[in-house]
């Protein structure tokens, strides 16, 4: 029978002399981040430095600093990116104007319909390229159409 060779550690090593793996003092770094982050922390939760340059540089393409002409279809795209990143449409109106709506036709209307089966735009989203409200309840995008204005008192 031969025997096997041992490695080159000993059985049993010796304990480290830093803590820093325990499980109290890992514990106690996870509470102080945690706790320093709901304290001192300014910023909404959530938003990195990566996600705010994001949404600088989609509002700068909006707002067609570049040297083409953005497509209707980029338009709706930078727009629902901006509104999932929690920019509000005043915001966004600010960096594009919205066009006046376009007149309904049974083209448009199916297009719609169409380019909101294929992409699930928000219905909002679609003023901004000048689709309205009516081409909108139309195409089953949104439902009835709602007046604008204030309401009506009642005598």
């Amino acid at each position: 029978m031969v025997k096997r060779k041992k490695s080159g550690r000993s059985q049993r090593t010796k304990p480290s002399t830093n803590r820093r793996g325990a499980l109290e003092v890992v514990e106690k770094r996870l509470v102080a981040r945690a706790f320093n982050d709901l304290i001192a922390s300014s910023k909404v939760v959530g938003v990195d430095g990566r996600t705010e340059k994001r949404r600088a540089r989609l509002l700068r393409d909006l707002a067609g600093d570049g040297v083409k002409a953005l497509k209707p279809i980029h338009v709706l795209g930078l727009v629902r990116e901006l509104m999932e990143l929690g920019e509000t449409l005043g915001a966004i109106r600010k960096v594009r104007s919205v066009p006046r709506p376009r007149p309904s036709s049974p083209e448009l209307v199916a297009l719609v319909a169409r380019l909101h089966v294929a992409y699930a735009f928000p219905g909002v989203v679609y003023r901004f390229v000048g689709v309205g409200d009516d081409v909108l309840a139309r195409a089953g995008v949104v439902g009835l159409a709602k007046k604008r204005g204030r309401p009506k008192r009642s005598p």
